[in-house]
């Protein structure tokens, strides 16, 4: 009876992932095959197989797009962040997970709520305040915000992935000589280094589709990020939807990639900080 069970179980969880696989790969699917057509294939028929094969899309895409120099401004914009977000996150979630600082809970309500706060309310004072500083078009001011904002949520991941650490490390460390430096940097960090790797992927994630505040601080064309310089793409070649397929796959296949390599140690991540030990 209970084999009959798991059976019945297993095959349920199997039709439910592949469901859920299907949801996840159709769009990806979709997005390829329209690539490799031409816009009047894809206004006659968006599921049909393409009569011709236009790889040529993609070459006018990135052309067009000017993606060798925009990826290039995401790269950065989103390697800036996750070396900030990651550096300072994990020190302050530390900090609040062994309540080194004062009035850490009031610190941790902050957080809380500064989560839930939209950006429109700081976009406007955040735009003339950089405006006044002459910052506007800097990548690494951008990258600032950025920090700024998913900070919070970076803290508050890694905050649970530091009290999941037994104390009794650090004070084996302690008693071993080493420093308060020495006791977060090479044995916490290497312990919680599977959230980090979870954090960097979310915050890059979210820094390289990130829309709002990159067309309101980047406008120079020289500075736009891929993401914006696709959405313009659309605008100035809305007839060409091939055209406009293939970019929106070269802008989304970095990350696709990036998790593939990293998605082990992604899962990882998730467990451990859902099990304090």
């Amino acid at each position: 009876m209970r084999l009959v069970e798991s059976r019945s179980t297993l095959t349920f969880s199997y039709v439910v992932l592949g469901i859920g696989a299907f949801t996840a790969l159709f769009p990806i699917a979709l997005l390829l095959l329209n690539a490799l057509k031409s816009a009047p294939e894809i206004v006659l028929n968006p599921l049909a197989l393409p009569h011709t094969i236009r790889w040529d899309n993609f070459a006018r895409a990135w052309k067009d797009a000017r993606f060798s120099q925009t990826f290039a401004n995401s790269a950065l914009l989103t390697g800036l962040t996750i070396l900030l977000v990651c550096t300072t996150g994990s020190a302050a979630a530390y900090a609040l997970a062994r309540r080194k600082i004062r009035h850490w809970k009031l610190v941790t309500f902050y957080l809380l709520g500064s989560v839930t706060a939209p950006i429109q309310l700081f976009l406007f004072p955040l735009y003339f305040g950089f405006a006044k500083l002459g910052l506007i078009n800097n990548v690494f001011a951008v990258a600032l915000v950025y920090t700024a904002i998913y900070s919070p949520f970076a803290i508050m991941l890694l905050h649970t992935y530091f009290q999941a650490v037994p104390r009794e490390i650090e004070e084996a460390a302690t008693v071993d000589g080493a420093s308060h430096w020495q006791v977060f940097t090479r044995v916490m960090l290497p312990i919680v280094s599977p959230g980090i790797v979870t954090v960097a992927l979310i915050i890059g994630l979210y820094s390289w589709n990130e829309f709002l505040i990159a067309t309101t601080f980047l406008q120079r064309q020289d500075k736009l990020t891929a993401v914006v310089s696709f959405f313009l793409l659309s605008g100035q070649y809305s007839s060409d939807w091939g055209e406009i397929m293939a970019a929106a796959l070269i802008v989304v296949l970095p990350i696709v990639v990036l998790f593939l390599v990293l998605q082990r140690r992604f899962i990882e991540g998730m467990a451990g900080g859902s099990v304090k030990g």
